[in-house]
C-alpha cells in the first residue's frame, strides 16, 4: 500500500501544476499546452515511481477500446445537454465557455488534437484513477476514497475562477471515478474516453 503522505505529495503537485497553468497571475506566461502536456508527463511519472505495481488490467483490448468508444460518446451527449441547459439558466454561462476555448492560443488545432490524445487524457487518468484514486480507495475505503479523489480533481481547477470548467472538471471526475470505483479493470477504456472526449469536446465538436 502507497504511503498516504506520497498520495497527500502528488496530489500537492498536481495542485502547483494547475495552478501555474490556470490562475490569471501565472497563465498569460505560459504556454497552456506545452504546460499541460508537460505537467502530464511529471504526473504519470510519479504515478508510475510511487504507484502500485499490481494494478489490474482487463488484457481485452477489443473490449477496452469499444467501451472507452462508448463512454466518450455517452459523455459528450451529456455535455452538450449540458451546454444547452446551463446556457438557458445562466447568463455567464457561454461567456465562460468561450474562455475555456480562449486557451487554444495560437497553437495548431492537430497539434492541439495530439497533445490531448496521446499526452493529456492517458496522464490524467493513469495519475486521478489509476493512482490518487485507488490509493484514496485503499487507504478511507471504496466510497470516502472515491469522492475523495473526486473533490481533488475538481478542486485543483478552481485557479480557473472559471465556473463552467470547475463543473464540467467535477462531473467529468464523476463519471471516469464512478467507473473506476465498481471497475477499475476497466482504466484502460477510461484513458481512451478522456482521450476522445477531450478531442471531441476542444477539437472536433467543440460545445
Amino acid at each position: 500500500m502507497i504511503s498516504l503522505r506520497n498520495t497527500w505529495f502528488s496530489v500537492g503537485i498536481a495542485a502547483l501544476l494547475w495552478f501555474l497553468m490556470f490562475s490569471p497571475w501565472t497563465a498569460p506566461f505560459v504556454n497552456f499546452w506545452v504546460t499541460m502536456a508537460v505537467s502530464g508527463i511529471i504526473l504519470t511519472l510519479l504515478a508510475l515511481r510511487l504507484g502500485s505495481k499490481h494494478n489490474t488490467f482487463s488484457p481485452r483490448w477489443p473490449k477496452q477500446l469499444l467501451l472507452g468508444i462508448a463512454i466518450a460518446v455517452v459523455l459528450w451527449g451529456v455535455f452538450w445537454v449540458g451546454d444547452k441547459l446551463s446556457q438557458c439558466m445562466f447568463s455567464f454561462a457561454k461567456p465562460q465557455i468561450n474562455g475555456i476555448y480562449s486557451m487554444k492560443g495560437d497553437m495548431p488545432l492537430y497539434g492541439i488534437a495530439l497533445l490531448l490524445l496521446l499526452v493529456i487524457g492517458p496522464a490524467e487518468e493513469i495519475f486521478w484513477r489509476g493512482f490518487v484514486q485507488r490509493n484514496m480507495e485503499q487507504r478511507f475505503g471504496p466510497w470516502t476514497g472515491f469522492i475523495s479523489a473526486t473533490l481533488c480533481y475538481t478542486l485543483v481547477h478552481i485557479w480557473s475562477f472559471n465556473f463552467m470548467l470547475i463543473a464540467a472538471a467535477a462531473a467529468c471526475g464523476f463519471c471516469w471515478g464512478i467507473l473506476y470505483r465498481f471497475r477499475p479493470q476497466w482504466l484502460p477504456a477510461l484513458v481512451i474516453s478522456h482521450s476522445l472526449w477531450d478531442v471531441a469536446a476542444f477539437v472536433v465538436f467543440p460545445f
